[in-house]
């Protein structure tokens, strides 16, 4: 296989590459096939034939839970013990002491750096937006999805607590911004007891502002623990007309079997997107009692097979929520395979990474026919064992039709943001 210094420029055939079948709606796993590129299109014409040799090819990923205000503050402020807890007190004191404009543009623009060099053209970040914060990170990410704008289509949620959010006072100032910034409405749930009166409120404001919403669920391993049931019910009760997206569900994984159909079935019902975290849920859960035994992911096959459009995302990169992570939705797919054992399952996982968050996300859906961009991710793996054998570092990655470089930014550019506060 070629490189992208050498990959020609002009119209292209790319030929004998392979293809997961579900990108072309075809019934078989994987599809030997030939590529023609031309004016930065996929085309059904021919051009300068190069021998690909059975290189896997996937349009472009989507990236569809991340933090990218945290990114890269591990150096500065990691993660005392490895646990939940350990993470959300480090994160609260290294934000409220570090997280100026200037600190979060530059980690931003790292990390955006980095998902487009692996080849992914669309992410989703959740910004903390207890006050203050929300005045700062906000107009950041506008300057950001404005900058990237053509590489990497950028969304925003707000994350705040479900019982911090005072729906009659200080957050409607963060629902303005969110509206402003063309937002969605984003909030941490858990139980409380007046949780359904807080979700009410907290979809009414959504309808009223014409808001999708997105959730962090129950990240947790105790099987008590079941706001996602909740926010199923008040979906269906309310008749909520928008996307709601709901992230982790882990304690679901440790609820009994009868309680897990019943919550999987009401989240079927109430038609919720699911996006499963697997490494940073991996990293966190069931840690401090010696050898982990859970893996903390949510049920994604059952859901799956309740018709829940399922997805995987990344979430934290190099923060106390997890303390590893590049954005790379080659090593996401890589992981949640091992974890979740997509493998010897059914075929179409691959819509995980591509199809499913575009739906979520009211994206534009992912194709590989005629007229749909040129914007793919090339790697040398021939096959999914050969593909997730290696991180495939050597990959290509087309936009418009062009490679890019792929070289990764230096973790030194951030060596001054480091230093202790």
């Amino acid at each position: 296989m070629t490189s992208f210094k050498t990959l020609p420029d002009g119209p292209l055939t790319l030929r004998n590459v392979t293809v997961p079948g579900c990108i072309l709606q075809s019934p078989q796993d994987l599809v030997r096939t030939d590529l023609h590129i031309a004016d930065g299109r996929l085309t059904g014409r021919p051009g300068q034939p190069v021998e690909m040799g059975g290189a896997m090819v996937f349009p472009c990923f989507i990236d569809m839970h991340t933090h990218l205000d945290k990114g890269h503050i591990w150096p500065r402020s990691p993660n005392p013990d490895g646990t939940f807890m350990g993470a959300l007190t480090t994160v609260g004191a290294d934000r409220m002491a570090r997280w100026s404009a200037e600190d979060v543009r530059r980690r931003m623009e790292f990390s955006l750096r980095c998902a487009h060099a692996h080849g992914t053209r669309a992410i989703r970040t959740h910004l903390d937006s207890l006050a203050p914060q929300d005045e700062i990170s906000w107009p950041v990410f506008a300057e950001m999805r404005e900058r990237w704008k053509g590489r990497i289509e950028l969304q925003a949620s707000n994350l705040v607590a479900v019982d911090t959010a005072d729906f009659e006072g200080r957050f409607l100032r963060t629902v303005e911004l969110v509206v402003e910034h063309g937002g969605v409405l984003g909030m941490v749930t858990y139980p409380c007891p007046d949780l359904e009166d807080r979700l009410l409120a907290f979809l009414k404001l959504a309808e009223a502002n014409g808001l999708d919403v997105d959730f962090h669920v129950d990240e947790t391993m105790d099987p008590s623990v079941d706001s996602l049931r909740t926010i199923a019910q008040t979906v269906i009760a309310t008749g909520f007309p928008n996307r709601v997206t709901v992230g982790h569900c882990c304690s679901l994984s440790t609820q009994d079997a009868d309680t897990a159909a019943h919550a999987m079935d009401l989240v079927a019902a109430a038609g919720l997107h699911v996006v499963s975290l697997p490494m940073c849920n991996l990293y966190l859960q069931d840690r401090g009692s010696g050898t982990p035994r859970r893996r903390g992911i949510t049920l994604v096959h059952e859901l799956k097979a309740r018709g829940v459009n399922v997805s995987f995302a990344s979430d934290n990169t190099r923060d106390p929520f997890y303390a590893y992570g590049d954005l790379d939705m080659i090593e996401v797919m890589r992981q949640a395979t091992r974890i979740g054992h997509l493998d010897h399952s059914e075929t179409d996982w691959t819509n995980a990474f591509l199809a499913n968050p575009a739906r979520a996300c009211n994206l534009q859906p992912p194709s590989l026919a005629p007229g749909a961009p040129a914007d793919l991710v090339i790697c040398k793996g021939r096959d999914w064992t050969e593909l997730f054998a290696r991180p495939q570092s050597d990959r290509i990655v087309l936009r418009d039709g062009r490679a890019i470089d792929t070289a990764l930014p230096d973790y030194s550019e951030l060596d001054d943001l480091m230093e202790p506060a």
